[in-house]
């Protein structure tokens, strides 16, 4: 058995695809030793930015809570989510993972029982995103 090189590309269409020749007709074990990578969009896919502001996160989460706002006053940092706003736990939970989503993060169940306020959330999911 004789080793040898194989392209190997990805593309948005063909997720993975590879060329292999033996003219001389041995089994050859199949390796990927050259990898490229098309751009185009696969990229953005794969790679979701890291970086986003504290701002963004806050925004995102008034953003979520906004339906539950009590009267005219104003969803901020020091919102306590659940006695602040007309928002229930599975509602809260909802939220939260629909967050976890969008920041492509993951909140242990410990951490979301210590988080009482705007604030507290955007702090978690922007340490989280920092790991």
């Amino acid at each position: 058995m004789k080793y040898c090189v194989t392209n190997c590309h990805f593309t948005k269409n063909r997720r993975f695809c590879h060329n292999i020749g033996t003219p001389d007709g041995e089994m050859r074990l199949r390796t990927a030793h050259q990898l490229t990578v098309d751009n185009d969009g696969v990229l953005d896919t794969i790679a979701l930015g890291r970086v986003v502001s504290r701002a963004t996160i806050v925004r995102e989460i008034c953003h979520h809570l906004a339906p539950y706002q009590v009267g005219e006053k104003p969803i901020n940092g020091a919102t306590v989510i659940a006695k602040d706003l007309t928002i229930d736990s599975l509602a809260i939970m909802d939220m939260v993972m629909e967050l976890e989503d969008r920041f492509d993060v993951s909140i242990p169940m410990n951490v979301i029982a210590e988080i009482h306020t705007v604030d507290q959330l955007a702090d978690t999911i922007q340490d989280l995103r920092a790991r």
